[in-house]
């Protein structure tokens, strides 16, 4: 029996429908993507479906769910009061018991204050656990405790103070809280770093709980999901498999409906020059050629074409000079917090600079020193000349909410000049998508990725010789990020490109420079994969190292061990110890085998990442096993 069904759904926007009477099952144990252009109403169905059974958020339709079922649901945007703490959030989706557990957890907190009136506090604190043991909510205090230490959340801090990445990982824990079957996801990967990326990666196939979601995110939909779901000009489509399995049938759909369309268009203009002909042809022209005609002037009208595509262009003006920035030894700091430790580089005209690091590491203090706009506590930097820089900020602090399109793309101008060429404004928004009916609507009408697009599209108004892109690739559909990714990788200025994305790095930077910790960054050739790649090589290396150095120990004659005095069970376990060890270490002499063969890292990550990671484990055990070991014979002894 399916969790979730949608039958003969309908949803418009405008004159536009975004849901065409369209059907769609999530079964058990299902990870679905949902993908599709921006503005075709992804967000809308995801919110259907966590809205529940009847007709929720739809025109027309229904909405089925299994009853008894949990849903958890994150939206792209989720909304919190801000006052309240962590823990008041994540438990504030288990009913009337979040009251309860909320104000038990802060009575347990006013009871640490000193000051506190103890014998108040005691008496609340025993009315409190006696309607949490009557509800049995224990289990799900032990649950909200669980996921708000799995995140690396503080349960204390007020929710107004965490940053983006912060708030997404507190809506996850707030969905996971309640252990969901189904869980809803909207562009779960943005304002998270690759590390915490790969790490809700793990945590959804480990967890085996039953996903839908919106990503455009394609490292992420490879790795997580079983099943491709498509929504495309009202329809669904459903491609098993792979997201790159998905891309080659749709390349051939494409193919297929292409070659069809234009059957029907020659077909469609041969009947129309037909019934034009003259007095004779008319008076002899069969009914069924004129039905025939008026049947493929309807399919024509109720023909939906695909959304266009984003023309984007760049006009990278006069070339810098070679030197972009040099730094020598530079360091910075925030009080006692070290964002930037003796770091050296030289960044040369026509260099694309992937820059990798979590949340919070200073990818941005470090890119405003090498452009000049923030000067070293310690060291050189020195910048090159004829440099034009031009900067996307992934919070869109550049776009006013209350101005025009045509206002943030040419204010005081009705025309753009790109390349030379001079261009309406109208028409350059069509570039990027939008209607010339929409040129003079407000900034704070537009979709997440429209806004994306609009920053884009004002971003390349003018000439620039150095691009610093934040983030570029949050909300933005998959078909722009290609195009996107082809316009980077043919731009012959000096890019900075700080992403989550880790295949858009690959397929536009040339070198990476990587956060370490404690404010350590160092420069690596090539993109997130090429220093994914090294990374493992390293942890084999120190596997390696490890287990040359590890303790000698006297292997026991289990035959003389038996006239010892040990208890059995001991005895036992002793006997047993070389065969195990030898187990583990022939275990490991074939994972080192394995990832020594570099092929393994293009052709299977995931199991790379896997072998590397019970590499290490077993270094861990094997440890444990001779320490043991050796307790035992000195007791035998």
């Amino acid at each position: 029996m399916p969790y979730l069904k949608l039958s003969n759904a309908c949803l418009a926007y405008g004159h536009v429908p975004l849901l065409d009477h369209t059907d769609f099952m999530l079964d058990p144990g299902e990870r679905v993507a949902l993908i599709g252009r921006n503005g075709t109403g992804k967000s809308s169905l995801l919110a259907a479906l966590a809205a529940g059974s009847g007709r929720g958020r739809i025109d027309d339709g229904e909405v089925w769910v299994q009853p008894g079922i949990r849903v958890g649901y994150v939206p792209q945007e989720p909304i919190f009061d801000l006052e309240s703490t962590v823990f008041e959030a994540v438990v504030s989706g288990m009913g009337e018991t979040s009251k309860l557990l909320a104000e038990y957890h802060e009575v347990a907190h006013q009871m640490g204050e000193a000051g506190a009136d103890f014998e108040v506090l005691m008496a609340r604190m025993e009315t409190l656990q006696h309607e949490l043991d009557s509800r049995g909510a224990w289990a799900y205090e032990a649950q909200a405790d669980q996921v708000i230490e799995r995140f690396g959340l503080d349960p204390d801090a007020k929710v107004g103070t965490l940053s983006g990445g912060q708030k997404k990982r507190l809506a996850l824990a707030q969905a996971l809280a309640v252990t969901p079957e189904v869980l809803l996801l909207d562009e779960p990967t943005n304002h998270l770093d690759i590390a915490t990326i790969e790490w809700l990666e793990n945590l959804l196939i480990e967890t085996n709980v039953t996903l839908f979601f919106i990503t455009h995110d394609r490292s992420f939909l490879d790795r997580v999901c079983t099943r491709i779901v498509e929504l495309d000009r009202g329809k669904l489509s459903s491609f098993p498999g792979s997201f790159s399995e998905y891309q080659q049938r749709k390349e051939h759909l494409l193919h297929e409906e292409g070659l069809a369309n234009a059957r029907a268009d020659k077909l469609l203009k041969e009947e129309e020059i037909w019934i034009r002909k003259g007095v004779e042809a008319r008076r002899t022209r069969a009914i069924f050629r004129v039905q025939r005609l008026d049947q493929l002037r309807a399919e024509r009208q109720a023909r939906r074409d695909r959304m266009g595509k984003v023309n984007l262009q760049i006009d990278a003006g006069d070339k810098s000079g070679k030197l972009v920035a040099e730094l020598e030894h530079v360091s910075k700091s925030y009080g006692e917090r070290v964002i930037v430790r003796d770091f050296s580089a030289r960044i040369q005209r026509g260099d694309k600079i992937g820059v990798i690091g979590p949340n919070g590491a200073g990818k941005t203090t470090l890119l405003r020193m090498i452009l000049g706009e923030l000067q070293p506590d310690e060291g050189i930097v020195r910048q090159g000349t004829k440099i034009d820089v031009a900067y996307f900020d992934q919070f869109r602090t550049q776009l006013n909410p209350d101005s025009s399109l045509i206002d943030v793309i040419s204010p005081g101008s009705d025309f753009v000049e790109i390349g030379g060429a001079r261009k309406h404004v109208i028409g350059y928004l069509e570039d990027f998508l939008f209607a010339p009916e929409r040129s003079r609507s407000p900034v704070s009408s537009l979709s997440g990725g429209e806004r994306n697009r609009l920053l884009l599209a004002r971003l390349f108004a003018r000439p620039a010789n150095v691009l610093v892109l934040d983030e570029p690739t949050n909300d933005l559909d998959i078909e722009t990020l290609e195009l996107l990714e082809e316009l980077l990788q043919n731009y012959h200025g000096t890019l900075f490109l700080v992403s989550h994305d880790r295949t858009f790095l690959d397929n536009v930077v040339t070198q990476t420079i990587v956060a370490e910790g404690d404010g350590n960054w160092r420069e690596y050739v090539g993109g997130y994969t090429d220093w994914a790649t090294y990374q493992a090589s390293l942890a084999k290396e120190a596997s390696k190292a490890k287990a040359v150095s590890k303790p000698i120990v006297k292997t026991a004659d289990p035959v003389k061990s038996k006239g010892e005095k040990l208890p059995w069970k001991e005895q036992r376990e002793l006997e047993g110890l070389p065969g195990k060890v030898a187990a583990l270490e022939a275990e490991q002499l074939e994972l080192s085998k394995r990832l020594e063969n570099p092929a393994i890292y293009q052709t299977d990550p995931v199991a790379a990442q896997k072998s590397a990671e019970r590499l290490a484990l077993i270094d861990d055990e094997l440890i444990s096993l001779l320490e043991r070991w050796e307790v035992l014979e000195a007791k035998a002894a």
